[in-house]
C-alpha cells in the first residue's frame, strides 16, 4: 500500500525554508497594503508662477512616512511625514494646474491619489515690486481644545492680492485663498496661548507687513495627551566637541527643527533637512572652541506642527574639554 502524496505549493515550500534557515521572521508576510490617501487637499496660487499645495495630516495609525505631491501625472516634490504644505515653483502664468497628493509608507507602498486640488495661476505682472497693504483688523475665538478660527479683513494691491498667509510666532502655518477671509486652524494644543498675524501677498511674492496681532487660548482638554519634551536628553563633552542626545516628541508626525539653549541663553537651532531626519534616536555634534574647563548647562525643545516650541527637555550640565 502507497502512502498518500500531498503536493505542497512552491510559495509555502520558500516559507517554510525561509523559517528553517532565517528564523520565524522569515515567515513574516511582506506589507503590501498602501495607506489610506491624503485628505484635505487644497491648492492656492501665491503669484503667477508658483501654487501653495496643503493636505491633512496623517493619523499615526496609518504609519505614513512620506507623501509625493504630483502635478497632473509628474512628480514635483517628496517631502517627509512631518511637512504636510509645499510651495511648487516654477509654474506659468494664467495656466491651470491640477495636483494630486499620495502618501507613502516605510515598505514603499504608495496610496492613491485621492481628490484631485485644481488652481489657475494669475497673469505676470512685470516689475511689480510694490506689497499690498496689511490686514487691517484680525479677530480669533478658539473652537476647541486643538482649534482656533482666524479671521482678517481684506488686504489691497495694485495688482490684486492672490493670498492669505497666517502666522504663528513667525512661522507660516497656514495659506488661504485672495477671496477668503478667516480660516479654521487645527493641530493646536491645549490650555495654550497662541499669538496669530496676517499677512497679504501678491502676484509677484512681495508680501504685506503683519496686520494686528491676535491671542487666543485654548481650552484645556481631558487627560494629558502625549509630551512635547525631548526625551533622554544627554549630553558629552569631548575634545573640541559636544555630542546631544535625544529621543523626538511624539507629535504625530517627524520633528526637524529643535532649538538649543545654553547657559539658559538661545544658541542655535538644529535643523535636519527634508530625507535627513533620524529615525529614532537623535544624535547631533557641536564643535565647540570655548577654552577647557568653561561648563555649560545645555537643553533644548522641538519646533511643533503648530508652529510653536515644545516644552524643554532635561537640562545637562557639562564642563568643556580641550
Amino acid at each position: 500500500m502507497h502512502p498518500t502524496r500531498r503536493t505542497v505549493p512552491l510559495l509555502a515550500l520558500c516559507l517554510c525554508l525561509g523559517a528553517v534557515l532565517g528564523g520565524a521572521a522569515a515567515c513574516t508576510a511582506p506589507d503590501t497594503e498602501p495607506p489610506p490617501a491624503p485628505a484635505g487637499l487644497t491648492a492656492q496660487a501665491g503669484s503667477a508662477t508658483s501654487v501653495h499645495v496643503m493636505w491633512d495630516t496623517a493619523a499615526a495609525r496609518d504609519g505614513v512616512r512620506g507623501y509625493q505631491v504630483f502635478e497632473a501625472d509628474r512628480l514635483v516634490r517628496e517631502l517627509p511625514a512631518d511637512k504636510t504644505m509645499v510651495d511648487v515653483t516654477g509654474l506659468a502664468p494664467q495656466t491651470g494646474y491640477v495636483f494630486t497628493v499620495r502618501a507613502k509608507d516605510a515598505a514603499g507602498n504608495l496610496s492613491g491619489p485621492g481628490p484631485a486640488a485644481r488652481v489657475t495661476t494669475p497673469p505676470a505682472r512685470a516689475e511689480d515690486q510694490e506689497a499690498p497693504t496689511a490686514p487691517a483688523t484680525t479677530t480669533a475665538r478658539a473652537t476647541g481644545p486643538r482649534s482656533a478660527q482666524v479671521s482678517w479683513s481684506a488686504a489691497t494691491d495694485d495688482t490684486g492680492v492672490t493670498a492669505y498667509d497666517v502666522y504663528q510666532g513667525g512661522v507660516r502655518i497656514h495659506t488661504a485663498g485672495p477671496g477668503e477671509s478667516g480660516t479654521v486652524l487645527s493641530g493646536l494644543r491645549p490650555d495654550t496661548v497662541y499669538t496669530f498675524t496676517v499677512r497679504a501677498r501678491d502676484g509677484a511674492d512681495n508680501s504685506s507687513p503683519d496686520g494686528p496681532a491676535v491671542d487666543v487660548t485654548t481650552p484645556p482638554a481631558s487627560g494629558d495627551g502625549p509630551g512635547t519634551a525631548p526625551a533622554g536628553f544627554t549630553a558629552a563633552a569631548s575634545p573640541g566637541t559636544v555630542t546631544l542626545g535625544w529621543s523626538a516628541p511624539n507629535t504625530g508626525r517627524e520633528t526637524t527643527e529643535y532649538e538649543l539653549y545654553v547657559n539658559g541663553r538661545p544658541t542655535t537651532v538644529i535643523q535636519f533637512g527634508a530625507g535627513a531626519v533620524p529615525a529614532g534616536r537623535v544624535e547631533h555634534r557641536l564643535t565647540v572652541a570655548e577654552p577647557a574647563g568653561t561648563v555649560w548647562a545645555v537643553k533644548l525643545r522641538a519646533r511643533l506642527p503648530d508652529g510653536t516650541w515644545g516644552a524643554f527637555s532635561a537640562e545637562r550640565r557639562i564642563t568643556l574639554i580641550a
